[in-house]
């Protein structure tokens, strides 16, 4: 049988991306095969498609690392033909054919059956990005952060980690101020809960001192570099930041002084490689009491031959929101 599939491929021109058709035979080894019905863009899925060696070693490959879909065939006791399912990270789009086709074929521990209260379009609405941001809220949660406590941020605030991060944090009741480059979006992001905008330029310098008058009790940060730099310098006592992006530069320029004299707590977040486990506690809480009413309202779907501009655009930096890709 044959599908299609979105393929990027070296060429004498550079790393040019097509929709292809492909066959069965073309998806590599795995127990359970899946008709994806969506699947969503992320940085991530832009790198590789560009060619990044760094994300993506071998080529032609097909790119995403997010899908949900259906189970078409399954040798695992564990899914069965008609299951509806969400697959995230691990390999998928990255060395492993991925998301951004009509079928992928996956090992079983990768698979999650989705949560009832929860649609396979919603599931991409979050996709890895949302994941993300669920996995930081995680981690500040664990570490006692209360509404209570004062101001939290969130770093890259109208991408799709960002999105989902102001959204939820305020759900949950905090008071977030949202940093981001994008001037234009302040009315969207005040409509997400965030109760200030701040421009990322007055954070995107040299760090001027390893201590400064202290804000906030906590943040989700999701770009790295003099951002988060100067971040943590104004962390109040015993504050947390949940770290788990790189787009402002992957260098982190601190000191130990916020470590050790105000108690900071910096966490790192990989979505990719979380426990199965850990991954299915942020899909229930997502269907549960982490469930965004608006989701849906931030999502822009496309078909596979929509998502070579796409993925230009956040190539770019211009992306706003998410996108979502629907068979």
């Amino acid at each position: 049988m044959n599908f299609d599939a979105l393929v990027t491929e070296e060429t004498e021109n550079g790393y040019v991306c097509n929709v292809k058709e492909r066959s069965f035979n073309d998806l590599p080894e795995g127990k359970v095969l899946i008709k994806v019905l969506y699947s969503s863009l992320n940085f991530k899925d832009a790198l590789s498609a560009s060619g990044n060696k760094g994300v993506s070693r071998n080529f032609p490959h097909t790119p995403g690392i997010d899908a949900s879909g259906i189970v078409e065939e399954s040798e695992s006791e564990l899914f069965k033909k008609g299951d509806e399912v969400i697959v995230t990270g691990y390999d998928m789009g990255m060395n492993t054919s991925g998301g951004f086709s009509e079928f992928i074929r996956v090992p079983e521990d990768w698979i999650i059956k989705k949560p009832e209260n929860l649609e396979l379009s919603e599931a991409m609405a979050y996709g890895t990005a949302g994941l993300t941001a669920g996995l930081c809220m995680r981690k500040l949660l664990l570490h006692g952060l209360k509404p209570e406590d004062g101001e939290v941020f969130v770093t890259g605030a109208t991408g799709g980690v960002g999105i989902v991060s102001v959204m939820l944090l305020s759900k949950l009741g905090f008071d977030v101020v949202a940093i981001s480059g994008k001037a234009d979006q302040k009315d969207l992001l005040i409509s997400l809960g965030a109760k200030e905008v701040i421009a990322r330029d007055e954070f995107d310098h040299d760090m001027k001192n390893p201590l400064q008058k202290p804000r906030w009790v906590g943040g989700i940060d999701a770009v790295g570099g003099n951002i988060l730099s100067n971040l943590i310098t104004q962390t109040h006592q015993r504050a947390a930041i949940a770290c788990c992006g790189m787009v402002a530069g992957l260098e982190l320029n601190t000191s130990i002084f916020p470590f050790i004299l105000r108690g900071l707590s910096l966490f790192g977040v990989d979505s990719a490689e979380s426990l199965l486990e850990v991954k299915k506690e942020i899909w229930s809480n997502f269907a549960s009491e982490w469930k965004l009413a608006d989701i849906n309202d931030q999502i822009t779907e496309v078909s596979l031959d929509g998502l070579v501009s796409e993925i230009d655009k956040i190539l770019k930096g211009e992306q706003v929101g998410r996108i979502r890709l629907k068979n």
